[in-house]
């Protein structure tokens, strides 16, 4: 195995030590933030992950063999994953609710309230709103996560597909789309009656099941196996489709998410996946 070590600053000791725990036989870098140890002992696996935590480093072990080539389909959660927010908390901010929308978010996230009926209780506190609210979330607070764009960038080079799947809202998985060039998006449609937001969600929602669902979709008709899928979230209502994926990456995700994930990233952006997948 290698053993993957990404941090903001990675002192040359700490590669050293980790280096000894782990029994490497070199130590390779991959950019200024990645480092890659080959010939990792994963035996070490337990007290190497014990020491980064300790020291705000992300670690991760990927078989010596694998190559980014491998895969073909890379599927990623929307908010708080390929974007910095969540646009239902954003857009409940335009009606003075963000607090009331925030906390049910929360707990959807941690798993605590099933996400289907989570997202109508939120959607239907911003009854009333106007349409041009989403259009302001989108252009004034919508950012990509750092990151974002050496991700993607590094998939398409591989020839990976990408999907956008989220439980919020189409308005914001079209644009991406579009600014991005992601191949697939799939979210939940808002109801707008005469330009104002009805409170309900058109349609069977978006849900973990349907998250799964739709990366199984992908994948078929891709022809694809597991194995060569990657799926990326942050919260428990990506647990179902990143289940099903051959490489499961935690993003700055839930202590949930995170300890039944393969990989994850707490300490740098997205372009941590990359170093993840393989060797070019």
């Amino acid at each position: 195995m290698n053993l993957i070590i990404q941090g903001k600053d990675i002192p040359t000791p700490s590669l050293k030590r980790l280096a000894k725990l782990s029994g490497a036989a070199a130590i390779e870098a991959i950019s200024l933030t990645a480092f890659r140890l080959r010939a990792a002992n994963e035996a070490s696996r337990v007290e190497v992950t014990a020491w980064c935590e300790a020291n705000a480093l992300d670690c991760g072990w990927v078989p010596a063999e694998r190559r980014i080539g491998d895969f073909g389909l890379l599927v990623m959660d929307m908010d708080s994953t390929l974007i910095t927010i969540e646009c239902i908390d954003e857009i409940a901010d335009m009606q003075g609710l963000k607090p009331q929308v925030s906390a049910i978010t929360e707990a959807a996230m941690r798993g605590e309230i099933d996400f289907a009926e989570s997202l109508r209780r939120r959607v239907s506190l911003l009854e009333g709103l106007d349409e041009s609210a989403l259009q302001q979330v989108y252009d004034e607070r919508l950012q990509l996560s750092p990151g974002a764009e050496v991700l993607l960038a590094a998939a398409r080079a591989a020839g990976i597909r990408t999907l956008l799947v989220s439980g919020g809202f189409t308005f914001f998985t079209e644009r991406l789309k579009v600014r991005l060039g992601l191949d697939y998006t799939a979210a939940n449609t808002l109801e707008i009656i005469d330009g104002k937001l009805s409170g309900r969600v058109l349609g069977a929602i978006v849900d973990a099941q349907g998250k799964a669902d739709w990366l199984n979709r992908v994948r078929t008709e891709l022809k694809l196996e597991p194995r060569q899928v990657i799926a990326m979230g942050d919260g428990a209502n990506d647990l179902k489709m990143m289940a099903e994926a051959g490489v499961s990456i935690a993003y700055h995700a839930k202590p949930v998410v995170r300890a039944q994930a393969s990989q994850a990233l707490s300490q740098v952006g997205l372009e941590g996946a990359v170093a993840l997948l393989g060797e070019v």
